[in-house]
């Protein structure tokens, strides 16, 4: 890859988020996922002569609720209008969309880069008709001879949130989208599940000399399905414009297609303007004059957003800032953290199990990687909360030691069975009697004379050995603290 040198990369990224509606923005059919093609859809959304649309108030509603949770200011007065251009995806020829008067505009999102924090400007947040789904017959767009047409999709709400070029990296870009998508995923206004064409992106690139004000000519960067290929898709583009101007060629202003098997961008059609829509106010629908009333009701009613939960759990339990922003960060994850904590506090193990840090310790590491490994979400696992509380208060009580307790683990989030119930039908329970340990330790002293012999002459790491023979003795089940001080209190008498 191209260093970039005395070169500054320049992003920008336009976000297209379904809202969770259960009907569409202009008329009355279902937006469920999945559904036979075309089996739901009207006149309206097959774009048919005469049918007229009717706003979705509640899809206004979604729309006026990302904009205060994005930090922007509302409008008073909007409309809708007409973008015009054609594609088969599009049956009526243009899209309802809103052109100089969004819904909400000038806020920003606070992202952090490698302990670093910066601000990303939102320039605009409005509200737009879905278009139709193409189906490929081929590999993709560019190696497709033929598409096919689910209007399903079409007239699904859609919000579209631009940003500025405020971001200098694809590290930022990828920042900027994890907190955009966890903050609406938090409100509820969108899944947000890209594998479902629920949130897509696409990213505005250009490159300037270092000190520069002006930017370079960007190029468009489309079919972006993931974060990670918004990542690769930036690096790769960043670093052929560098190349291209290095070598005294000159940046087209163009739209390109990310392919992400071939990791490379490819020319699709040279990038439209503003004036090329011929944007006019959409004729049949009325200006909106939003009240501000309504707009306080639903900022009251706005959910704890993640950097809130994640302050919340930095102060109230002491968590980690990392560990309390990788939960916080998820809606899923947060609840479940939140319902094991008040699982530990109405058993009283809270504090004696240090409940809050030794669950969310559980969810960035063992859940997290047993879900991953699983290829499934949380809430399709066999794990509860109650399931998890329980195995961190066994292993607080003393009943257990740590290591035991990846081993139920295991175990419990494969069957969704009690911990308590795996330690007992296994005989795990932890050894924590002094006579009985002494008695175990003194076996392992005399049947090891070698490693004894290597400790009295200094050789710390002996100690490890014995204690490893102890625990092979009683299958793990040995109270680690009680050995170490018992081998120990042994061993010197023996010295």
């Amino acid at each position: 890859m191209t260093e970039r040198g005395d070169y500054e990369v320049v992003v920008g990224i336009e976000v297209h988020a379904e809202l969770a509606t259960e009907s569409k923005v202009f008329c009355g059919c279902k937006t469920d996922f999945g559904a036979r093609p075309n089996s739901q859809t009207c006149p309206v959304c097959l774009g048919m002569p005469g049918a007229l649309p009717v706003l979705n108030r509640r899809a206004l509603e979604y729309t006026i609720r990302a904009g205060l949770a994005l930090n922007c200011s509302i409008a008073r007065w909007t409309k809708f209008d007409r973008k015009n251009y054609f594609y088969p995806d599009l049956a009526k020829g243009y899209q309802i969309s809103q052109y100089d008067i969004p819904i909400a505009h000038d806020g920003y999102i606070d992202i952090e880069v490698d302990g670093q924090p910066k601000r990303i400007r939102v320039r605009r947040v409005h509200l737009e008709e879905e278009t139709a789904k193409l189906v490929h017959a081929g590999d993709d767009i560019i190696s497709s001879n033929q598409s096919l047409l689910d209007f399903n999709r079409s007239g699904i709400g859609l919000i579209e949130i631009v940003s500025d070029a405020d971001m200098r990296s694809a590290d930022e870009a990828r920042a900027y989208l994890t907190k955009l998508r966890s903050i609406l995923v938090a409100l509820g206004v969108s899944d947000c599940k890209m594998e479902e064409g629920s949130m897509r992106c696409e990213a505005n690139v250009s490159v300037m000399p270092k000190g520069s004000k002006e930017y370079g000519t960007l190029a468009e960067l489309k079919n972006i399905a993931s974060f990670r290929a918004v990542h690769r898709a930036i690096q790769y583009e960043s670093a052929r414009q560098i190349e291209l101007v290095r070598a005294g060629g000159r940046v087209s202003r163009e739209t390109r297609h990310w392919d992400d098997a071939r990791g490379e961008t490819a020319f699709m059609r040279s990038k439209e303007q503003a004036a090329d829509y011929r944007y006019f106010p959409e004729p049949d629908l009325m200006p909106l004059e939003i009240a501000p009333g309504w707009v306080e009701e639903i900022r009251s009613g706005l959910p704890e957003l993640p950097d809130a939960r994640a302050a919340r759990y930095v102060g109230q339990f002491g968590l980690p800032t990392s560990d309390a922003a990788q939960i916080a960060e998820s809606r899923e994850l947060a609840s479940f953290f939140d319902s094991v904590c008040d699982a530990l506090a109405k058993a009283g193990q809270a504090q004696a199990a240090d409940g809050p840090r030794e669950a969310a310790k559980w969810l960035v590491g063992d859940v997290s990687a047993a879900l991953n490994a699983g290829g499934i979400e949380l809430s399709q696992s066999k794990l509860a909360p109650e399931l998890l509380a329980e195995l961190i208060g066994l292993v607080g009580s003393g009943k257990i030691s740590g290591k035991i307790a990846k081993s139920v683990f295991e175990e419990v989030f494969a069957r969704g069975v009690r911990p308590g119930d795996v330690v007992r039908e296994r005989g795990l329970v932890q050894i924590s009697d002094a006579g009985e340990l002494a008695a175990i330790v003194k076996r392992v002293i005399e049947a090891n004379p070698g490693p004894v012999a290597d400790y009295f002459a200094g050789k710390e790491r002996a100690i490890g050995f014995l204690v490893g023979q102890i625990m092979k003795e009683t299958r793990g089940r040995a109270n680690p603290q009680e050995t170490n001080r018992i081998l120990k209190e042994e061993l010197a008498k023996r010295s």
